[in-house]
């Protein structure tokens, strides 16, 4: 079950990392040369806060899969002593 709640968190994660990089990406390069530089720092600020949850999202589902693997791998090993 915790290997289905990390994966959930890491697809989440991706997800919400490459939507918000993507629409911040098209900001940015649909504004062209055109602006004075405020549109990069509105598309930072609007689309580095879900870009920042998505890679918190995605560290925490990498974390609970690298402990759920740690664990399997102590039980393991205490069946074999």
């Amino acid at each position: 079950m915790m290997k289905l709640f990390a994966g959930l968190l890491l697809a989440i994660g991706i997800l919400l990392m490459t939507g918000s990089g993507l629409c911040s990406l098209y900001v940015i390069i649909g504004a062209g040369v055109s602006s004075n530089g405020a549109i990069i720092w509105f598309a930072l600020v609007f689309g580095g806060i879900p870009f920042a949850l998505g890679g918190g999202l995605f560290a925490v589902g990498l974390r609970l899969l690298k402990k759920q693997r740690r664990i399997s791998l102590d039980e393991l090993d205490d069946r074999f002593r």
